[in-house]
């Protein structure tokens, strides 16, 4: 029939809608026959992690939303009234709130695996760079999220973190009387939060949408940081990705129940289930544990302006790391030198997040200077001098060579193969 897509689907239901809205026919070919290299690790299993988290985020929070007061005399209030009185309001809350820990946890180690095997080069640096929007948007929303229990731990932390543009020249105040609704954290800056955290889950959703789309046009990397030559290199993403990921989803959601049934608060901090009190400060104000490597690179700067700039620029350094990173090959598994630096980049940012988390004084203070100085040094110095001067480790020729061979050696039994073939 003129103007109707020509449907394969044998289903008469599924072919009617087909033919008129190839809904079906997109999914087939984007994950159904869609090539993926056919030596994925365990690590490619973030990706899809991380969209099933946010989906997650997405239900609880649209249920959460549906009982909560967003005033200042009434949001502690409703949170506990969520928690308490609500049908399985415990569950949605512990849920919502563990699940933001987790998002992450996945986020995170799909960014060190994509740094780790050279994820972000040519032709991939765009996909990488609407990657590090998506983190700038979940941290944005998980700053707002962690607002709206209006405890104690609440209200400072937005207090403090707000403040911190106003180290901006010329524009800061205004841009701080524009975040808080008046002169202080009060309550429009609850609703302003509130409201902002309820939309950004979809703008991150539309974005995440075209990083999907950016990954199916370039494909993704692999293991071996080599592109595909041949169809024996690929695999049709189902059945065998989605068994695959269907099996890390299994272990992230038992880590995520052990979390949720048996220590719900364990990431959280105490300070934030005592209501909020503008006369009492906390005697330590910190983040979530998620932001405290970025909190102490802002605290290793004495001068607040300073502060603030390295905080934004440890983010901004992540855009321009495709042309920062001068070598031709993308994984660490042919780059020995690449491979134990980037070890020590992942303990500098560990050791950088316990720092952030203590009260800045003696030690802490001069540990966090180190790690801050380092962790600008491996993007702006190491990675241009190393990419020039390490002598990696020869490629092989497709994919399919070292996935057969297991490592490139004879295949299991070849050695028997040739006896049995005189005979």
């Amino acid at each position: 029939m003129v103007g109707l897509h020509k449907s394969e689907f044998q289903n008469p239901v599924i072919n009617w809608i087909d033919t008129r809205l190839p809904l079906f026919t997109m999914m087939t070919k984007e994950y159904g026959v869609f090539p993926t290299p056919k030596n994925f690790n365990y690590f490619w299993n973030f990706g899809a992690l991380a969209m099933i988290n946010l989906m997650i985020m997405i239900a609880t929070g649209i249920f959460l939303a549906m009982n909560y007061n967003a005033s200042t005399a009434g949001a502690f209030d409703s949170v506990e009234r969520i928690v308490r009185d609500v049908n399985y309001g415990w569950l949605l809350r512990y849920v919502h709130m563990n699940g933001a820990s987790m998002f992450f946890i996945v986020v995170y180690i799909h960014m060190f695996r994509g740094m780790y095997y050279g994820s972000y080069k040519k032709p991939r640096e765009l996909l990488w760079m609407i990657g590090v929007v998506i983190l700038l948007l979940m941290m944005a929303t998980a700053f707002m999220g962690y607002v709206l229990p209006w405890g104690q731990m609440s209200y400072w932390g937005a207090t403090v973190i707000t403040n911190l543009f106003s180290a901006i020249p010329v524009v800061g105040e205004y841009i701080v009387t524009l975040l808080w609704g008046g002169f202080s954290v009060d309550n429009p800056t609850l609703n302003r939060f509130f409201s902002l955290h309820y939309l950004m889950p979809f703008v991150i959703t539309g974005v995440v949408f075209l990083h999907v789309v950016a990954l199916h046009i370039t494909g993704s990397n692999n293991p071996l940081g080599i592109e595909p030559k041949s169809e024996q290199d690929t695999l049709p993403f189902h059945p065998y990705y989605t068994i695959k990921d269907s099996v890390g989803m299994c272990v992230y959601l038992l880590v995520f129940a052990v979390l949720v049934f048996f220590v719900p608060d364990y990431l959280g901090h105490s300070d934030n289930y005592i209501q909020a009190n503008p006369l009492v400060t906390p005697t330590h104000i910190v983040p979530e544990w998620y932001f405290l490597p970025f909190y102490a690179i802002l605290r290793s700067v004495p001068s607040k302006l300073g502060g603030v700039l390295m905080m934004f620029g440890a983010i901004a350094v992540l855009f321009v790391l495709p042309w920062l990173d001068t070598s031709p090959v993308r994984s660490a598994k042919f780059r020995p030198i690449y491979r134990q630096l980037m070890y020590v980049f992942v303990v500098d940012v560990v050791v950088l997040g316990y720092v952030g988390g203590k009260p800045p004084s003696g030690m802490n203070v001069v540990i966090g200077q180190v790690c801050t100085a380092y962790y600008f040094l491996h993007f702006l110095v190491i990675l241009p001098i190393l990419g020039k001067m390490e002598k990696p480790l020869p490629l092989p020729e497709s994919i399919s060579n070292p996935v057969l061979t297991m490592g490139g050696g004879p295949l299991p039994g070849a050695a028997l193969a040739k006896p049995m073939e005189k005979i």
